[in-house]
């Protein structure tokens, strides 16, 4: 088969895994920079062309696109989706994912549990949204954050008060979530592959920190999950759309509690804590799903 990994760097550990995996198994493997990309919009000449020259037909499209090139790279991948190809997560499920706001009215919709979570543009609704989410502590996000950027726990109501309008002042677009205590700043990655958690590691703030990001310091650690934690992370997943997730969980009294479902999570962290080979078992899915026969015709 001959595949596409979407990305605008492909020395990333997620990315070298992904192609070493398909390589191995006698895929054809091709890193494409979705900026370097542009498109003929056009039925009967359709086309993706990269760096001056049209590409040809992909197979299946691997989307590696981040947080900060969503809206082009989701773009370039609706094309290769038009032309044919096998996404690894479809450009609307992408963009579903992206949209914090978006995602968790879904979530909702679904009965799916989560922090208690505020949205007002108003600077009159503040008082009632803190009031909304339990008061202080609480957190205060940036929608548009990621991995960990733009989480911000503020301890006490004017702090909170002070927080929501210096992002205000700035028309940035905020939630205001209620803050898990018992969580101890910790949470649960499960990652999600189709219907099934085939991989789950706890994370840990570092001292001083509420947030556990790996990126930020964090420590992971193997773990068990529980038959609710494991239902919830794949109805998560589904009810974006998602064949591939990263579904972050809170253990709270009240049960677990969904913070975050991620679109393209990273696989160094998890492989490396969990010592499984995450990226084949992706590349696995995509023969399955891109090329049905292709696994009977290799014996794979």
């Amino acid at each position: 088969m001959k595949m596409a990994i979407l990305t605008r760097d492909g020395t990333l550990y997620s990315c070298k895994r992904l192609r070493d995996a398909a390589e191995e198994r006698g895929h054809q493997v091709q890193m494409i920079d979705p900026l370097s990309c542009y498109m003929n919009i056009n039925s009967d000449s359709a086309a993706v062309h990269y760096r001056g020259e049209p590409l040809g037909h992909f197979d299946a499209v691997i989307p590696r696109i981040g947080t900060a090139t969503t809206f082009y790279g989701t773009a370039v991948l609706r094309q290769f989706e038009m032309l044919g190809s096998y996404p690894l997560n479809e450009s609307v499920a992408i963009t579903r994912a992206r949209d914090k706001l978006r995602s968790l009215q879904l979530l909702a919709r679904e009965g799916i549990d989560m922090p208690i979570t505020g949205f007002a543009s108003s600077p009159d609704d503040t008082q009632d949204v803190i009031a909304m989410v339990g008061g202080a502590p609480l957190v205060v996000k940036l929608v548009e954050g990621t991995q960990g950027i733009g989480v911000v726990l503020a301890e006490t109501r004017q702090a909170a008060e002070s927080v929501i309008d210096a992002f205000r002042g700035l028309n940035a677009h905020i939630l205001v979530q209620e803050f898990i205590k018992e969580a101890q700043g910790r949470d649960i990655r499960c990652l999600v592959i189709g219907n099934e958690v085939v991989a789950s590691i706890e994370r840990e703030a570092k001292e001083g920190d509420f947030r556990s990001n790996l990126h930020r310091g964090g420590k992971a650690h193997a773990v068990t999950i529980t038959d609710k934690e494991r239902e919830i992370a794949v109805k998560a997943a589904s009810t974006l759309g998602l064949e591939i997730a990263g579904v972050d969980i809170l253990r709270a009294n009240r049960g677990p509690l969904v913070m975050e479902v991620n679109a393209s999570p990273g696989l160094e962290g998890i492989e490396g804590t969990t010592g499984l080979d995450i990226a084949s078992m992706m590349i696995h899915w995509v023969e399955a799903h891109a090329c049905p026969g292709y696994r009977l015709k290799t014996g794979g």
